[in-house]
């Protein structure tokens, strides 16, 4: 059966140095390491964390961070083993191809394309939003709209995606320079915010750390009726609720986005030096770093304001805070920060993007055409300018930001596949060394994918309707060409 079949390591390496597809291996550990800052240090540290505290967890929300981190750290260790033993791009799709098969590989790769130009529209749309505040701030009253044709274009995001799909197309080391500089100031602005945060700090803010469960308030999401209730409280019939220890986890659905980057960061390692060692320090080593800044950063947040505050904010985020704690000059800076931040992710995101396609077209479940790389650059080109051009018009023209949630939920799915392929893995090849490998081995493994998929079934209901009707609409597109036209299905009838 087509949807059964999979391909070895070695047909995988060798489609990696098929001329006129190749990438180019530049990237170092601290590349990487950046990589992975550059992804996760953004809209999460700067507002999902707020948001979480005030609609689900309050003080509580350290918890939640926590809790995904642990979630997040499990699925990595299984991405750093694939990616050592197998260091070609696309990412959770490659590695589902390689032990699961065609037809849960191709729904993977669906997936990931779901979360990245998701995550990447939304957030270009962010990130528009806050240069008008920082134009605001600054005295300037700049419109962020303009008509065209009688429709009401975004230009912020519009201009963010056009100049990094030009980097992008320019060189993976081009742009992870220019990542690298602003990754570095970002940084260097979350540390302020966890010095002056921690000067306003009040203890009495901590009290109650886990808030009583509650019925739940209409904001930020959280809602009492079907569509806005966890779909594992919907299964079972629970009523709804806000706050408490279910509250927590709820909170840990929602920060999930923050860790997202981290697969993002696998889809490059076709494009790293030494990736047996290189890849898996520099993943690991990210998300050691970005846990910490979390924690930190949701520790000043919480100790400055009562999380009740947070839930009447319309858009809670760190300014929040600040500006209720009188300290509005800070509140200036998280803006910048907060562009800043935002504009490292749009670029990662449109790399991880281009380069889940390019494995996609490889290996003919999309039109092999499409998935040429430049002769000098060795940069997907035509791949970037349509992601670049996907993102573009649904974060100019779109509402994209309603679906915030898609992202999480197919960044999940794809760390449960890659969960549970490891353990094939290790069937398949248990002679395999060279690389990192996962340790307590079955554990570890089964244990990422039961939190992963606990965490899924946290999201809403409407969340899970959405995800559902979108791998339908995959299934229909590789059953009406990806199953005839990929190459191992080519390969069958000669």
């Amino acid at each position: 059966m087509q949807w059964l079949k999979t391909k070895t390591i070695e047909q995988a390496l060798a489609d990696s140095d098929e001329p006129g597809r190749q990438l180019q291996r530049t990237l170092g550990v601290f590349d990487l390491m950046i990589l992975g800052l550059a992804v996760a240090v953004g809209a999460g540290i700067f507002s999902v964390g707020a948001r979480a505290a005030g609609s689900f967890a309050g003080p509580a929300v350290i918890f939640s961070f926590i809790l995904a981190a642990a979630t997040c750290a499990l699925a990595i260790m299984c991405y750093a083993e694939f990616a050592s033993t197998v260091p070609v791009t696309g990412s959770a799709y490659t590695y589902t191809y390689l032990t699961l098969g065609e037809g849960l590989a191709w729904i993977i790769g669906w997936n990931l394309l779901l979360e990245m130009i998701s995550a990447a529209a939304v957030l270009a749309k962010y990130w528009g939003i806050y240069l008008s505040a920082v134009f605001s701030t600054a005295g300037l009253d700049i419109a962020q709209t303009i008509q065209i044709g009688g429709f009401s274009l975004n230009w912020g995001p519009f201009f963010i995606v056009a100049v990094f799909t030009a980097l992008l197309i320019a060189g993976t080391q081009v742009s992870a320079k220019v990542n690298n500089v602003f990754t570095v100031i970002k940084l260097l602005i979350t540390v302020f915010v966890i010095v002056v945060g921690f000067t306003y700090m009040n203890t009495d803010n901590f009290a109650p750390f886990v808030p009583a469960s509650q019925p739940p308030v209409v904001a930020h999401g959280v809602t009492g009726d079907l569509w806005g209730q966890p779909m594992l409280a919907w299964l079972f019939g629970a009523a709804p609720s806000q706050y408490g220890w279910l509250g927590v986890v709820s909170g840990a659905s929602l920060v999930f986005f923050a860790f997202l980057g981290f697969d993002v960061v696998a889809t490059s390692a076709e494009e790293v030096k030494d990736p047996q060692r290189t890849l898996p320090r520099g993943i690991l080593g990210g998300l050691a770093l970005v846990t910490v800044l979390y924690i930190l950063v949701t520790l000043a947040l919480t100790g400055m304001v009562p999380y009740t505050e947070l839930a009447k904010a319309e858009n809670p985020s760190l300014a929040t805070a600040f500006i209720a704690v009188g300290a509005g000059w800070a509140a200036q800076v998280i803006s910048v920060g907060v562009l800043i931040g935002m504009t490292t992710v749009v670029m990662v995101l449109l790399m991880g993007s281009s380069r889940v396609l390019l494995a996609l077209c490889r290996d003919g479940l999309l039109p092999r055409s499409w998935g040429v790389t430049s002769a000098t650059r060795k940069t997907p080109v035509r791949l970037q300018l349509i992601v670049g051009a996907v993102v573009a018009v649904l974060a100019g023209f779109t509402k994209v930001e309603l679906l915030e949630e898609m992202i999480n939920i197919g960044t999940l799915s794809a760390f449960v596949m890659v969960s549970i392929g490891v353990l094939v893995l290790r069937k398949k090849r248990p002679q395999a060394t060279g690389g990192y490998r996962v340790p307590w081995v079955p554990v570890l493994p089964v244990l990422s994918a039961l939190l992963c998929t606990y965490l899924m079934l946290n999201l809403t209901t409407l969340t899970w309707v959405r995800f559902l009707g979108w791998m339908a609409l995959g299934v229909v597109i590789y059953m009406v060409y990806g199953m005839r036209y990929s190459r191992l299905a080519q390969a069958n009838k000669k």
